[in-house]
């Protein structure tokens, strides 16, 4: 059985993440309390202790993920500098993280540190609450999120007693992204506590972010009445395993483990007064932790978990190694000599710890036969191991060990077993300390005298250590491309791999006929070696680990081969890993158990140097069964950087055999892939699926939470390409759908230059396929290759961004349909005059144009602009500014622009479309103010045409004429703020704001497959292929408030009449609170719409009902604020329902449709179609069709100051009137009665609520 993915990514990356307090009558005593051992049956005596009290499973971790709360971890920082419980959604804090790490999207929580700008230094302590009794094996894992340079450290402190350690201190620079933490705190005996603090100055500013902490392997053994066979049976009634006996640990929780009569014969040297019988050392020194010391330093030493304890550390040079020896012991006749010993690897990929015997033959000395080999970064902990010696002649221990650059080996509790007796000592050095370099490396790799010391000599050649392992030969032989992850295990060295396990397994070679299963390697020879899982000394994490040498960089269409087997428990399980600095991607694991050999492949891709390949793998070894794995025959293909196929100029691909040239970036997580039939639910290039059947057609797909992703976004690359003429036109098929879908960027790169972004679309366009196109313009005669980059963002994490038919070819494209100005001019120009300029006003002070784009709403977003004052453009002279050529029209179309007009009068724009000779369209020359404001004009044209936008200026100082967003659509042109969403959103605004949460309206229809719910057909056409605009409301709650839909600036009105259609499918159990009707949901309100506390038995009490929770909102919008003239609250009822709302508005003003949530997510979706904006009539009920429900919502509204107080004042008056005489206002979402009347109004600047039963007297 395959394990879950969630929790192989917990095992390799986090730990899984805790699950929630539920309290009982359960009380433990005080001692008993957060001690990571779960006493009462609902494990309430572990709640609120740094983590949540349910463990998910036996033996797994306690977590706190702070999804609910802060599981008791407090903020005592003295300073405005403090931690808070945060969620990205729902912060405005733009330098910390986008996303959670537990869920990898903004409606995860953290806990974090923001921004203080003072100029003091200043630290934020994050305090967990008192835990009790560590075990030796327990270790803190924690994820925090530091932007570099932006804090001047982070530390992790532990407390016990008097003493506190410094588990962990960091100064930076810290990577991108959310990064891991992995510390062991070693056995705690009584009560301490965990500290993470971060410290700012003047100049860094302190954001940080805290997540997913996790304490693993904690929890001492609970008493048993009786102890599994071969165990022993603590003096506390505990049990614990055989080889935990006399190992220098306290694994019991009462010492009884290390007071045996057995461990008093044993001779353990701690290092605290001297060497012990370990007497002869060169390059080793006693040493202890406390004071400043390097940052690869042991923070504590083993034997007594104190800085000021005692250990020993290689102080050797590099070049030669630190070499302790032991006395020299009598033979062991039939008994073993067992040493036990604790190293600590750390801070270098080049230290290493070798342990030795030297055998005193008489007659024939021998050199040093190699036991044990530790290699690399181990991590900062002490690791246990032990070996067992069997000689018939005397010998001696050797532990060497080499430093590698800012690492440290260290030792500490050697610990010899009773049957290891010393021969009494002569005087004299050692016999043979030392005769020959301990690190036995292959004779090829040996360095000669001519080449520097790490440098690898291969005839007159010396290969440097970062052309190792490149996947390009340099020597004649390859011997710089040997043992570098291709082998059959046969050779010793295993083909680079080597093991890195600190825990009960191990990798190892293992002989075909010695392992239990399958039986042979996998080429079924009975001699066969092949890497599989052992038995191991460590004490620490479980699974084993075992890694290549530094490789790279690598190709695209670099992949691992391999032969495996895999026979486990669901708790087991088989990966591979891809190691990149601090970063570790998932790439494989195993499908399930499996009765043979099996083989298997895996795609690397392209990839920088250095990264490392790691196979991780759990099994119980002494569990039910024959459980195992291992690994074979593997081999890394086509991994070369600077080889090139001919598909690698394949650019135009349609992604049915393949990818073509095209192939996945690798420095994130998240990955484009190629599917069929999934996420916009039918490719572009065979199209959607008939019913009955399945889709055929394949395309790429990005979904930025499916596997749970936590890096910047994903990239599709092609190789370097020759440009086949000065331009060229890229045209592709795009599909962004979801409420929160990311950016989608399509960009230019040369060597040697900065990436030039030639595209890009944020945010949902709908569920549908767009074609989009992008010339490319080359030097002439230079040759210079280039390569295209598509980029999906994870600034969005629900929905999914598609691919599809992408094609090259020779020549510029034509002038594009859509234009935001946000990548590029779009080909615009202003025939050599310059006068209309692209530019955004991040800076606040640009010379002239709008504060904000339309595009994003933000400072940061691009338009074109024209400066109109008389130095630029003297009164009544032209600055044109003209498309490239729009493709002939088969049908009208429309052209929308969004246009700004300064408030000093900036003259007149004229819009011009046609052919050869263009005819002027229309021309805008009213006043203009704050907003944006939507113009069109339709288009009809059998050839080629240009539209061309001239702005005619009247001399006035300080002025200007903006335009963003140019859009064609098929179709003429619908009334302001009318739309049937057949062809578009005609003007409406989907835009996200940050302020509500980030979501968005979509657009769809009943036919397009999605994995949102939706109608089934439209208003429009009563069909499933018509199209309206939606929104799934189970986005909301706590990671956002509402989602806008918003129309174009409306000129003032005294009364007109907005009609629109709505559909809401929300399920029974949706109303909570209240009673669920044939209507909708309802909640109960008390007087003046203050809502009522819920308490059990209280729904049969009278009193009058509110609509509940999924709520569809009409508001008016303007420079004086936000009036809401029309609610609906969620439908149980599947159709089609007619809403009108009168408006009235003293001046400029926006309609707006709010779908928001007022409670827990439930799934639910809100549609609206056929809105119409009758400017200057009132609202008439209309017939009812066939198959709709008709119902009269009239509700005059007004915005304006003296009407409002007006309004107010007669409403307030009859308000007490009428819940005198009634006690009560009966409020409407929605009723079926034809009498006008008012609906709740609600005026955010004053909070005031007006119930609408109040106008019933009128």
């Amino acid at each position: 059985m395959r394990l879950p993915r969630h929790l192989l990514l917990a095992l390799l990356l986090a730990g899984p993440p805790g699950r929630a307090w539920v309290p009982n009558d359960c009380r433990a005593p005080s001692e008993a309390a957060c001690n990571f051992v779960c006493d009462c049956p609902d494990c309430s005596d572990e709640a609120q202790c740094g983590y949540h009290g349910v463990s998910p499973a036996p033996g797994a971790p306690f977590a706190c993920d702070f999804e609910r709360d802060s599981c008791g971890w407090r903020d005592i920082s003295t300073s405005g500098y403090r931690w808070l419980r945060d969620r990205a959604g729902a912060t405005l804090e733009p330098l910390g993280p986008r996303s959670d790490h537990t869920l990898g999207t903004d409606l995860g929580w953290y806990t974090a540190v923001g921004t203080h700008r003072g100029k003091e230094a200043s630290t934020a302590a994050l305090r967990s609450p008192v835990l009790r009794d560590a075990a030796p094996t327990c270790e803190l894992r924690l994820w925090h999120h530091t932007a570099t340079r932006d804090v001047a450290e982070l530390r992790l402190e532990l407390t016990h007693r008097a003493e506190t350690l410094t588990l962990w201190q960091s100064s930076g620079p810290w990577g991108p992204g959310w990064q891991e933490l992995v510390v062991a705190t070693g056995r705690i005996r009584g009560d301490f506590w965990v500290t993470f603090s971060a410290t700012r100055n003047a100049t860094h500013r302190g954001t940080v972010a805290l997540d997913d902490v996790v304490f693993r392997g904690c929890g001492l053994p609970t008493p048993q009445a009786r102890c599994p066979l071969g165990y022993h049976h603590c003096g506390n009634m505990a049990c614990v395993e055989p080889h935990q006996l006399c190992d220098g640990e306290d694994n019991c929780g009462d010492g009884s483990d290390e007071d045996t009569p057995t461990c008093r014969r044993h001779t353990a040297t701690d290092f605290e007064t001297g060497l012990g019988p370990w007497n002869h050392s060169e390059g080793w020194a006693r040493n202890h932790s406390a004071g400043p010391r390097p940052p690869a330093w042991p923070r504590r030493d083993h034997s007594r978990n104190s800085a000021q304890g005692s250990f020993l550390v290689s102080v050797a040079e590099p070049s030669a190694p630190a070499v302790l020896s032991s006395p020299e012991f009598q033979a062991s006749g039939p008994h073993k000599c067992s040493l036990i010993f604790y190293h600590y690897l750390h801070g270098s990929e080049g230290g290493c710890l070798q342990l030795f015997l030297q055998i005193q033959s008489p007659g024939s000395p021998q050199g040093p036969v190699l036991l044990r080999r530790r290699h690399g970064e181990l991590g900062a902990a002490w690791v246990r191991d032990r070996v067992d010696i069997q000689s018939e002649h005397p010998f001696r221990i050797l532990l060497t060990g080499h430093t590698g650059p800012g690492g440290v080996v260290s030792l500490d509790d050697l610990i010899l077993s009773d049957h290891c007796q010393p021969v009494p000592e002569v005087s004299g050095s050692p016999l043979g300390l030392w005769a020959a370099a301990p690190w036995r490396q292959p004779s090829s790799l040996r360095p000669r005298d001519f080449c520097e010391p790490g440098h690898l000599s291969c005839g007159d050649l010396c290969v440097p250590p970062e052309q190792l392992c490149d996947f390009q030969q340099q020597c004649e032989g390859g011997e710089d491309e040997q043992d570098c992850g291709t082998t059959d295990f046969e050779p010793l060295t295993a083909g680079g791999w080597e093991d890195a396990s600190v825990g009960r397994l191990q990798w190892g070679r293992l002989l075909a006929q010695e392992s239990r299963d399958p039986g042979a390697g996998a080429r079924r020879t009975a001699a066969g070696h092949f890497l599989a899982l052992q038995r191991a000394w460590g004490q620490l994490a479980a699974e084993a680990r075992v890694l290549t040498p530094p490789l790279g960089p690598s190709g695209p269409r670099c992949e691992l081969h391999m032969a495996y087997y895999f026979q486990s428990h669901p708790q087991g399980f088989l990966a591979l890993v891809v190691v990149e600095d601090s970063n570790r991607e998932l790439v494989w694991q195993a499908p399930g158990s499996s009765q043979g050999w099996r083989m298997d492949r895996v795609l690397l891709g392209a990839r920088r140097r250095p990264f490392r390949l790691e196979f991780v793998g759990l099994v119980d070894l002494d569990g039910p069964g024959r459980q195992g794995a291992g690994v074979d025959d593997v081999t890394l293909k086509d991994c070369s950087p600077v080889t090139a196929t001919e598909k690698d100029s394949e650019v135009s691909c349609n992604f049915e055999r393949d990818t073509c040239g095209w192939y996945t970036g690798h420095l994130t997580d998240a990955h484009w892939r190629r599917i069929q039939s999934h996420g916009p639910g039918y490719d572009h290039t065979t199209g959607r699926a008939q019913p009955g059947v399945p889709a055929a057609g394949y395309f790429l797909l990005l979904n930025p939470t499916d596997p749970p992703a936590r890096g910047p976004g994903a990239h599709l690359l092609t190789q370097p390409q020759v440009p086949t003429a000065p331009q060229e036109c890229l045209s592709f098929w795009y599909h962004l759908h979801g409420p929160q879908i990311g950016t989608l960027r399509l960009v230019l790169r040369r060597e040697g230059e900065a990436d030039t972004l030639l595209w890009s679309r944020t945010g949902t366009h709908g569920n549908h396929w767009h074609e989009a196109w992008a010339t490319l313009h080359h030097q002439p005669g230079s040759g210079t290759k280039y390569q295209l980059l598509f980029e999906g963002s994870r600034d969005g994490y629900h929905g999914t961004m598609g691919l599809d038919d992408v094609a090259l070819r020779p020549g510029p494209c034509w002038a594009p349909r859509r234009c935001s100005f946000e990548d590029s001019a779009c080909g615009f120009s202003s025939g050599g005059q310059g006068l209309w300029t692209r530019q955004p006003n991040a800076t606040g002070h640009a010379v002239r144009g709008p504060r904000a784009d339309h595009t994003t709403g933000t400072a940061q977003g691009h338009y074109m602009v024209v400066d109109t004052s008389p130095q630029a453009l003297p009164p009544g002279h032209v600055a044109s500014l003209t498309s490239e050529e729009h493709q002939p029209l088969a049908r009208p179309a429309c052209l929308t622009f969004w246009y700004h007009l300064s408030l000093r009068n900036p003259g007149a724009l004229q819009v011009h479309v046609g052919e050869a000779e263009r005819q002027q369209v229309l021309s805008i020359s009213a006043h203009g103010g704050s907003a944006w404001r939507l113009g069109s004009v339709d288009v009809q044209a059998e050839r080629a045409w240009r539209v061309v936008f001239q702005a005619v200026a009247t001399g006035v100082e300080h002025s200007y004429i903006a335009l963003d967003d140019l859009l064609l659509q098929d179709g003429p042109c619908p009334q302001p703020a009318s739309c049937d969403f057949e062809a578009g959103l005609c003007g409406w605004s989907h835009l996200a704001w940050p302020g509500l949460g980030g979501y968005s309206w979509d657009w769809s229809s009943g036919a397009a497959p999605s994995r949102y719910p939706q109608p089934l057909v439209d208003h429009t056409l009563g069909t499933e292929t018509g199209h309206f605009v939606l929104f799934e409301t189970h986005m909301l709650g706590p990671g956002g408030q509402a989602a806008w839909l918003h129309s174009q600036p409306l000129p003032a009105t005294e009364a007109s009449c907005l009609r629109f259609w709505y559909h809401m499918g929300f399920p029974e159990h949706f109303c909570e609170w209240g009673r669920a009707g044939s209507d909708g949901c309802w909640k109960r309100r008390g007087r003046m719409g203050a809502a009522l506390p819920h308490r059990a038995g209280d729904l049969s009490r009278p009193g009058p009902l509110l609509a509940d929770k999924g709520q569809l909102r009409v508001l008016l919008n303007s420079a004086r604020g936000q009036l809401a003239v029309w609610s609906m609250g969620g439908r149980l009822r599947h159709q089609w329902l007619l809403g009108q709302v009168e408006v009235a508005s003293a001046e400029e003003f926006q309609i707006v449709f709010e779908a928001t949530l007022s409670g827990q997510p439930a799934a639910g979706p809100i549609a609206l179609d056929d809105v119409e904006y009758l400017d200057g009539r009132h609202c008439q009920l209309p017939a009812p069709g066939r198959g709709d429900t008709v119902v009269a919502t009239s509700v005059p509204a007004a915005v304006g100051g003296a009407l409002v107080v007006l309004v107010l004042l007669v409403l307030l008056g009859l308000a007490g009137r009428r819940w005198l005489q009634k006690g009560g206002c009966p409020s409407r979402g929605e009723t079926a009665a034809v009498a006008p009347g008012f609906d709740n109004i609600v005026f955010n600047a004053d909070g005031v609520t007006l119930p609408a039963s109040l106008t019933d007297s009128q």
